[in-house]
This record gives structure tokens, C-alpha cells and sequence, in this order.
């Protein structure tokens, strides 16, 4: 019951942020503003090295290298469930990228490129975040839940402080990555 909850609570953020986005001036100029209020020092290094371990595509080598080691312990259809979650994720989001096409912020980095909404690495991070903790949480305790959650928030500082995102490009990323983990895991818990 509380996953239905949880799901249509994603849905309705990820469809009003879009609806916002698409036709709401009032609300890009205030997403522009909280941006701004946020994004006061561009202090790279540090957080290109966080966005480059969370790259998407650097996220995909990630996610096969833990269905290797569940088809080694032989779960194979949770390996199987790994692959497919965040293969729904970044197709949902790359999708999503080019229905929306919003332009990323005027002073981003010039190694960024393609649109803005939602975060590629926000999407992956999320998504691979949820796999984890689905996956280990129980085994692992509280210490890996705060080590995932803080490398999660790691990922979102470095989006805003490299100046690839807008706000609302996070929390979109966030819901699109919780609605497609819930659709995934309520496959899944069918076989």
C-alpha cells in the first residue's frame, strides 16, 4: 500500500514540475532565482570528480559490474531486475530530455551538454542508490544507508554547484527515478 502511496506521490511531482516547466514563466523564473541563491562559488574539482564517478554512463559499468556479482552468486533474476530497473531509468529520462528540452543554466560548464531536465546523473544516482539499499540494506545496517543517502546528496551538490541544473531538474530527476524504481520493483516482486 505504502509503495502505491510513495508511487502516485512521484508521479504527481514529476507531472506538475513539467507542467511548470513547460508553461509556468512565474515558475522558471523562480527556479532561475532559487538556482542563483544556491549556486553562489563555482568550486569545480571537487564535484567534477563526484559527477564523473556518477557519470550516466560510468553509472551503466556500475550497475553491470553488480548484476556480475549477483549472477556469480546466482541470483539471476534480481541480476536480471538491477540491469532492467536502471535500463528504464535512463531511457525514461533520455526520453523525457528530449520531450522537454529544456536548456541547461547560462553559466554551466562547457563539457556539459544536451538539456537539463531531468539530471541524467541525479536519475542514475537515484536509481542506483534505491537498488542498493533494496538490495543491501538489511545485510549492511544504518552505516550503508547514510553512506548511500550522503554520496546521494554529494551527487546533487555537484550538479548545482557546477551549475548544470536548475533546482526543479533535481527534484524531476528524483520522482522520475522513484516512479521508475516503484514500477520496476512491483514487476519484479510479480515474478
Amino acid at each position: 500500500m505504502n509503495s502505491y502511496i510513495v508511487l502516485l506521490l512521484a508521479v504527481s511531482i514529476l507531472l506538475l514540475l513539467i507542467f511548470n516547466i513547460k508553461t509556468s514563466r512565474r515558475f522558471n523564473l523562480f527556479d532561475h532565482w532559487l538556482h542563483h541563491q544556491l549556486v553562489k562559488k563555482h568550486d569545480g574539482y571537487k564535484w567534477q570528480v563526484i559527477a564523473f564517478i556518477n557519470d550516466p554512463k560510468l553509472m551503466v559499468v556500475w550497475d553491470v559490474l553488480l548484476a556480475g556479482l549477483l549472477l556469480n552468486e546466482e541470483r539471476n533474476l534480481t541480476a536480471i531486475w538491477v540491469l532492467g530497473t536502471l535500463g528504464f531509468a535512463d531511457a525514461s529520462g533520455i526520453v523525457m530530455k528530449k520531450l522537454i528540452r529544456r536548456r541547461r543554466p547560462i553559466m554551466h560548464s562547457d563539457i556539459e551538454n544536451g538539456y537539463s531536465f531531468p539530471s541524467g546523473h541525479v536519475l542514475g544516482a537515484t536509481t542506483m542508490g534505491l537498488i542498493l539499499l533494496q538490495l543491501f540494506a538489511k545485510e549492511f545496517g544504518l552505516i550503508f544507508i547514510i553512506g548511500i543517502v550522503a554520496l546521494w546528496v554529494m551527487v546533487i551538490i555537484s550538479r548545482l554547484s557546477l551549475k548544470a541544473h536548475y533546482p526543479s531538474d533535481i527534484v524531476g530527476a528524483t520522482s522520475l527515478a522513484i516512479v521508475c524504481f516503484s514500477i520496476s520493483q512491483q514487476l519484479f516482486l510479480a515474478f
